[in-house]
């Protein structure tokens, strides 16, 4: 059993972390702002899931604030000391970084660098710190972690850029021990709702337009949440500091294939209203994870078919609130 520290444990992956830590043993402390970037609801309802499930005795979460250093600090000398810190609080999304850059800078490096500071202080000795796979757009793909990601196309990817190196400098000065997962599009139930899956099945259900970015034929690849939160807790092993792709490591999907899997599932048609293609989009999204498999044992196993079925589920269980929430 270790004592872990994650943060965002409210958030579409941090939750799921969070409840396969707790399903293996381990104690958890769950760090959240919980801030309104999206429907503060959906944020509630996963951590309802770890209040409620059957190792809620091993979980403790506290409303925080990454960027306010003294109260982490206080974190640290009241409920540590930790084992592992999983670093996942983060504000995503590629566009919206171009709109409000600083508070990306200030949650996803500044926020970063606070813990890590932390650690160093209290003799916290490791990290797994969520990176992402928009570092590597303009490189070939499959994309590899030994390609040189330095010329960012968004704020979110520089400040998540910055991040990693932060965690290099700590590995050096401080010998922290980093294990960085770079994470390929992740989708599953309670996903985010800005994210396209979410935005496609509740458009599709509504006959509401798609607004789709380009003509479709971008493609990603798609990792199941599961499969996610998974080779992150193989990350705890210590490592020294590594890089490791995270990803469905199948060739990419096209957003019209998702769409079409999507009206077949939901029994209904999509209607599209196409968008201009984005600059800082990645057309493509293609993971090489052979080094997630060799040195962490870790691949994914669920199949897209699968884990859309288990999105549409989870959406009509539930549609008579999420019909609320924005996209």
């Amino acid at each position: 059993m270790t004592r872990c520290l994650v943060t965002g444990a409210a958030g579409f992956i941090a939750s799921q972390v969070c409840r396969q830590l707790l399903e293996e043993g381990h104690e958890v402390v769950g760090l959240d702002n919980l801030n309104d970037y999206y429907d503060v609801s959906l944020k509630e309802w996963r951590l309802d899931q770890l209040r409620n499930s059957k190792h809620a005795s091993s979980f403790d979460f506290h409303k925080l604030d990454l960027e306010h250093a003294k109260d982490l600090q206080g974190i640290f000398e009241e409920k540590g000391p930790f084992d592992v810190v999983f670093n996942l609080a983060a504000r995503a999304g590629v566009r919206y970084s171009m709109e409000n850059p600083h508070v990306y800078f200030s949650t996803n490096t500044i926020g970063t660098l606070n813990l890590l500071d932390c650690m160093k202080n209290n003799g916290c000795g490791k990290i797994v710190l969520a990176s992402t796979s928009s570092l590597y757009a303009g490189q070939p793909m499959p994309f590899s972690e030994t390609l040189p990601v330095n010329e960012p196309l968004s704020p979110y990817a520089a400040s998540k850029k910055a991040a990693e190196l932060l965690a290099f400098s700590y590995h050096k000065l401080y010998d922290l021990d980093v294990s960085v997962v770079r994470y390929f599009t992740v989708f599953g139930p309670a996903g985010r709702p800005d994210m396209s899956i979410f935005r496609f099945i509740k458009w599709i259900d509504e006959e509401v337009p798609i607004e789709l970015f380009g003509d479709g034929s971008q493609s990603r690849d798609f990792t199941y949440v599961d499969d996610i939160a998974s080779g992150s807790l193989a990350a705890m092993k210590r490592v020294g500091y590594e890089i490791f792709n995270l990803g469905g490591g199948r060739n990419p999907i096209s957003l019209n294939h998702i769409i079409g899997s999507l009206e077949e599932l939901l029994g209904k048609s999509a209607r599209i209203n196409h968008q201009p293609f984005h600059i800082a989009d990645i057309k493509e999204t293609w993971a090489e994870i052979d080094k997630a498999e060799r040195m962490l044992g870790w691949t994914p196993s669920t199949s897209l078919e699968d884990g859309l079925m288990k999105c549409v589920e989870w959406y009509l269980e539930n549609k008579k609130w999420v019909k609320g929430i924005k996209v």
